[in-house]
């Protein structure tokens, strides 16, 4: 990997709109970048994005903790682009309330980069939320959501 430069490029995704692909093969464990933006409370994130009965929503929102949720859409970066995947080639790292995305397996060139969104809503889970909120990655462990599983 070239210092300074991303290894991955933004291009249009079989899974979701745009998504990031690897421009050449990434080893386990490399820190990619971090997922950047505005940082918000979560009550100023619910005010600005109140999408109770949106269809289809569509944010860039990452709750880091109780306290800090990140907004990409405002003052975002490249990492905003990566997609759900049940079966995702990267993580999320969370440090010193900072958002990293990192990969969890060897990569190959040209593969998509995506994370498991893992989802949660404060009600229950049920087959109408999740199909409000569907999967499209098409992998064999495939939940058909991007909520995570309420335990």
């Amino acid at each position: 990997m070239v210092p300074g430069r991303l290894p991955f490029a933004l291009g249009p995704s079989p899974i979701h709109g745009r998504g990031a692909f690897a421009l050449a093969a990434i080893p386990a464990g490399t820190r990619l970048i971090e997922y950047a933006g505005r940082r918000l409370t979560p009550a100023q994130a619910d005010a600005l994005y109140p999408d109770a009965d949106a269809e289809a929503p569509h944010t860039f929102l990452f709750a880091i903790d109780d306290d800090i949720v990140v907004d990409a859409g405002v003052d975002g970066n490249e990492a905003r682009w990566l997609n759900h995947s049940c079966d995702p080639t990267c993580d999320v790292v969370i440090e010193d309330r900072r958002l990293w995305i990192e990969t969890v397996r060897d990569i190959a060139a040209g593969e998509e980069l995506t994370y498991d969104y893992q989802m949660t809503l404060e009600t229950r889970h049920t087959p109408a939320a999740k199909r409000r909120f569907p999967c499209r990655c098409g992998a064999a462990t495939c939940r058909g959501t991007m909520l995570a599983k309420k335990r």
